[in-house]
């Protein structure tokens, strides 16, 4: 038997944290991630348009890159189909980008040939998988196992290389209303990645999409972008406050609404202030932890809230402090 390897919590705790490795600032991080959007969405080119950028040090969108030697294996495409793409994204390409159009299963022998390629090429920092499904055989065990025991292989490389391996993956048909859940297979492939970004919201006539980004070292995130002659371009991130006002009740943002129209502060019982705003849906006992849990909502945005007791009963005090 082979013991445990432990620290103690105290010496972790006084360690220098370790701040992540970044491929691509704030967005593409060492370790396993994932790409996600349904066939023909554009995945390809984004990984593409990544790989070039990377490889020669140039941003990706307004984010910035850390050049390294980059592997993309186009398992679906051929040479050719690939040289097109680079006459439209590019005139010129770094030598740093490595293609390859076939490599074995992961269950075979992938995982010793990125070996090879690694330290024939040890400024390597990023490994593009395109796509995931490519890379893996039909396998009778549990759906679940199989997923995590594919996924997991390649994020042991990833982390023992310290190397960035983003595959590309397709998205249910079915949708849901939070686009991570709408990722194919079962828990197992999103539960090994370390960051897994979701092309949704796809407007084909348009050429425009939304990317969603979430991970373990990155925040969540939401990019708008268009498509412009092949190329995902910019048009801008979502900010931080209209992503944390999507989990905020509709009680309290209504109530954010109502103080807002007014001159002066408010006071009263929960039962008057859930009248007052018009809010017949939701039940007193609801609508008062609401307003606790998002207390620090309210106050950024200009609403200092209290709560007494009083002889009367729970009295609730809301103040503008925005002046």
């Amino acid at each position: 038997m082979r013991k445990l390897e432990t620290v103690d919590a105290q010496w972790l705790i006084q360690q220098p944290f370790t701040r992540p490795s970044w491929v691509i600032d704030d967005l593409l991080t060492a370790g396993l991630s994932l790409l996600v959007g349904s066939p023909k969405s554009g995945k390809s080119w984004m990984a593409l348009k990544m790989a070039l950028c990377v490889s020669t040090g140039t941003p990706f969108w307004d984010l910035e890159t850390h050049e390294c030697d980059v592997l993309y294996l186009c398992l679906e495409d051929t040479k050719s189909r690939v040289q097109q793409r680079l006459w439209k994204l590019t005139d010129e390409a770094s030598p740093r980008l490595h293609i390859a159009t076939a490599a074995d299963k992961i269950t075979g022998d992938l995982i010793p040939q990125l070996q090879d390629f690694a330290e024939e090429h040890p400024g390597t920092r990023m490994v593009i998988v395109d796509t995931l499904q490519m890379a893996r055989k039909a396998s009778g065990d549990n759906a679940y196992a199989a997923d995590y025991s594919d996924m997991n292989a390649l994020k042991r490389f990833a982390d023992e290389r310290g190397i960035a391996v983003l595959c590309i993956h397709h998205s249910r048909k079915m949708g849901d209303s939070d686009v991570f859940n709408t990722v194919s297979g079962t828990n197992g492939i999103t539960g090994a990645a370390d960051c897994t970004m979701v092309l949704s919201n796809l407007n084909r006539s348009a050429h425009r999409a939304t990317l969603s980004v979430t991970g373990r070292d990155v925040e969540f995130q939401e990019y708008k972008i268009r498509m412009n002659d092949c190329v995902w371009e910019l048009i801008e991130k979502t900010s931080r406050e209209e992503l944390e006002e999507r989990e905020v009740p509709d009680d309290v943002l209504r109530v954010l609404d109502f103080m807002m129209t007014r001159p002066i502060d408010w006071q009263g019982t929960t039962t008057d202030l859930r009248t007052q705003v018009g809010l017949g849906t939701v039940s007193v006992p609801a609508f008062g932890k609401h307003l606790a849990q998002n207390r620090d909502f309210l106050e950024d945005r200009g609403i200092a809230f209290e709560r007494t007791r009083t002889r009367e009963g729970s009295i609730i005090s809301l103040r503008r402090t925005d002046g």
